[in-house]
């Protein structure tokens, strides 16, 4: 009976601890989310952050670089599901911008998706775990949406267009 006994007791200590790591980490999410960041997503760079130095090239030939890349830029790899499902988004949203505001990064072969995105937006194939635009935005995970602005930092980022406040950058040349 004593061992019951003692059981009980330790097996209510454990609880209680469980219960007090729990609630400490529920609110370090919340004073995290308060102040803007979200660890929920897998992002080095954040709002304000600057990408790298960079060069590439597009698939139409077009030189691109740290200094002349502003507006919205995803990553998307062949197999991945996701990038699949955000792609009818993310070609409506680059129509609406226009091509020059628009920068996709099509890892692995998938000619399916840049021949989707070529018409919209600016396209550079590339390795997504070494290539140079993935590099300079320390991204290795799809899909990954960036809005980079004037000042060329980042402005905002998310996995799908609704996350990014796209709408001001519409009809910009």
């Amino acid at each position: 009976m004593a061992y019951l006994t003692a059981a009980v007791v330790l097996l209510g200590l454990l609880c209680l601890l469980n219960l007090m790591l729990t609630i400490g980490i529920l609110r370090r999410l919340r004073a995290d989310a308060a102040q803007g960041h979200n660890p929920g997503l897998p992002f080095d760079l954040g709002p304000g952050s600057a990408p790298g130095d960079f060069t590439a090239v597009t698939t139409a030939g077009e030189p691109l670089s740290h200094d002349t890349l502003t507006g919205v830029v995803g990553f998307f790899s062949a197999g991945c599901e996701a990038c699949h499902t955000l792609l009818p988004s993310f070609v409506e949203h680059a129509r609406e911008l226009g091509r020059d505001n628009v920068l996709a990064v099509v890892g692995g072969d998938d000619q399916e998706t840049v021949d989707a995105l070529t018409p919209v937006a600016r396209v550079v194939t590339a390795e997504l775990d070494g290539g140079p635009v993935a590099r300079a935005f320390q991204n290795t995970w799809t899909p990954a949406l960036y809005l980079v602005g004037d000042d060329h930092r980042i402005a905002a980022t998310g996995a799908r267009m609704e996350e990014l406040p796209v709408r001001h950058l519409a009809g910009r040349a």
